[in-house]
C-alpha cells in the first residue's frame, strides 16, 4: 500500500507538472493577438490571462468527465499507465515550445493516454465511438468553424469602423479585443484546465481512492486550476510570437474579430463536453482574421508546418506514452528510469531554448520572410481604403522632395545658337 500511495502521488504531480506546461505552451491563444496588436503590454496580458484561467476552471467539469469517464476503461488502467501518458505529453509540449509552434496539449494528452493504454491493456481499452465524435471530428471542425466565423467578423468590423476616425476606431477595437481576449482566457481555463482534473481523478479512480464514475474532488479542481494559472503567467513566448507574428499581421480590427469568434467556439464545446484544442480553435480564427482583410495574407509557410505539429501530436505522444508504460511495467525501477528520463529531458530542451532567448521584451520581433504565395497575394489585392490613405500619406512624409527639371522655353523668333 506504501508503494502504490507513492506512485498515485507521483502521478498527481506529474499530472500538475502537465498542467503547468499547458500553461505556458497556450497562453498564445488567448494573448498572442492582443500584445501583437498592442492593445496590452506582455507583462499585463498574460497576468490579465492567468487570473482569469483559474476563475474558469470552476465554472464547469464536463471535459474532465470526457477524459475520465469516457475515453479508456477506467477499469483496466493502473496508475503507472495514466503517469506514462503525461511523460508523452509533457514531452511533446515541450519540444513544439522549443520550436515555436501552436500544438494542442489536449491532444497531446490524449494521445499519451491512448498509446499507454493500449500498450497496458490493448486497444479494446479505448472507447473509439468516444474519441471519434468528441476528439478527432472536434479537431477538424473547430479551426474551420472558428475560421470562417473569424473571416466574417473581421469584415463585419472593418464595414462597421469605415466611416469612423482610424486613430478611434483603432482604439475602441483595442478595447473591445482586451475584453475577447479575456472571454478567451476564462474558457481556456474552462477547457484546458478541466483535462488535468480528468487525468487526476482517472488516477484516483485507478488507485481506488475515490469511486468509479465520480465528479473531480475540489482539491482536484482548484490545484488543476493554480497549476494551469502559473504556467500562463511565465508567457510561452516563442508561441506568442509565432501566433502573434508568424502566421499573419493582425490590426485592433481582426485581432477582435480573431478573439470573440475563438471563444464563442471554445465555450460552446466546453458546455456539451467536447474536448476541444483551445490551439486549434485560435489559430484557425487567427488565420481567418488574416483573410478577412482586404490586403491581409496568412503566411502558409508557417501554416503548414503548424499543421504538420497537429497532426502529429496525437500518434507523437502515444508512441512515446506506449514506450514508458513498457518500461514501468518492469517495476519501481521502471517507474524510475522513465521519471528520470522526463526530468532529465525536460532540463534539456530548457537548455536549449537559452540559445535564443524570446520574452517580453522581443516577442513582437519576427524575421520570417513572407514566403512566395503571400506575397503574390498581396501584389494583387488592394488594401482597404483607410490602410492605402495612411501608407499614402506615410510615403508622402518619408519620400524627400524630387527636383523637377527645368523647363527652357524657347522664344520662336531667336534662332537657335548654332553647334560648336
Amino acid at each position: 500500500m506504501e508503494n502504490f500511495s507513492l506512485i498515485l502521488a507521483i502521478v498527481v504531480v506529474t499530472a500538475l507538472a502537465f498542467d503547468f506546461t499547458n500553461g505556458f505552451h497556450d497562453t498564445a491563444n488567448a494573448m498572442a493577438t492582443t500584445i501583437s496588436t498592442g492593445a496590452l503590454k506582455p507583462k499585463v496580458a498574460v497576468a490579465m490571462s492567468a487570473t482569469l484561467n483559474l476563475v474558469g476552471a470552476f465554472l464547469s467539469v464536463e471535459v474532465a468527465n470526457t477524459i475520465s469517464k469516457g475515453l479508456v476503461d477506467e477499469s483496466g488502467i493502473r496508475p503507472e499507465v495514466i503517469f506514462a501518458a503525461l511523460v508523452g505529453a509533457i514531452l511533446w509540449n515541450l519540444v513544439t515550445w522549443l520550436v515555436g509552434l501552436p500544438s494542442s496539449s489536449s491532444h497531446a494528452l490524449m494521445g499519451g493516454l491512448i498509446g499507454a493504454t493500449i500498450a497496458s491493456a490493448g486497444t479494446g481499452a479505448v472507447h473509439g465511438d468516444v474519441l471519434v465524435t468528441k476528439v478527432l471530428l472536434p479537431a477538424i471542425a473547430a479551426p474551420i468553424v472558428a475560421g470562417l466565423a473569424a473571416m466574417l467578423a473581421t469584415r463585419f468590423s472593418y464595414a462597421l469602423s469605415r466611416n469612423a476616425e482610424g486613430k478611434a476606431a483603432d482604439k475602441g477595437f483595442r478595447v473591445g479585443q482586451i475584453a475577447s481576449a479575456g472571454l478567451v482566457s476564462l474558457a481556456h481555463g474552462t477547457n484546458d484546465a478541466q483535462k488535468t482534473m480528468g487525468i487526476i481523478t482517472l488516477a484516483l479512480i485507478a488507485g481506488g481512492s475515490i469511486a468509479p464514475d465520480s465528479d473531480p474532488p475540489t482539491w482536484v479542481i482548484l490545484s488543476a486550476g493554480l497549476a494551469i494559472a502559473m504556467g500562463t503567467y511565465i508567457g510561452g513566448w516563442r508561441i506568442i510570437r509565432t501566433m502573434g507574428k508568424g502566421l499573419t499581421d493582425l490590426r485592433p480590427q481582426q485581432g477582435f474579430a480573431a478573439q470573440t469568434s475563438a471563444a464563442a467556439v471554445i465555450l460552446a464545446s466546453s458546455h456539451i463536453g467536447f474536448s476541444l484544442s483551445t490551439t486549434h480553435a485560435v489559430s484557425g480564427s487567427v488565420m481567418g482574421a488574416g483573410l478577412g482583410r482586404k490586403g491581409g495574407v496568412v503566411r502558409w509557410s508557417t501554416a503548414t508546418r503548424m499543421f504538420v505539429a497537429w497532426g502529429l501530436t496525437l500518434p507523437a505522444a502515444a508512441l512515446v506514452g506506449a514506450l514508458a508504460e513498457s518500461v514501468t511495467d518492469l517495476g519501481d525501477w521502471g517507474t524510475a528510469l522513465v521519471a528520470v528520463f522526463l526530468v532529465a529531458s525536460s532540463a534539456a530542451i530548457w537548455l536549449l531554448s537559452r540559445r535564443q532567448v524570446v520574452d517580453a521584451s522581443n516577442v513582437n520581433e519576427i524575421d520570417e520572410p513572407a514566403g512566395v504565395i503571400t506575397t503574390a497575394i498581396a501584389a494583387v489585392t488592394p488594401p482597404p481604403p483607410s490602410v492605402a490613405l495612411s501608407e499614402g500619406l506615410t510615403a508622402t512624409i518619408l519620400s524627400p522632395p524630387v527636383n523637377p527639371a527645368p523647363v527652357v522655353k524657347s522664344d520662336p523668333a531667336t534662332p537657335p545658337a548654332a553647334a560648336v
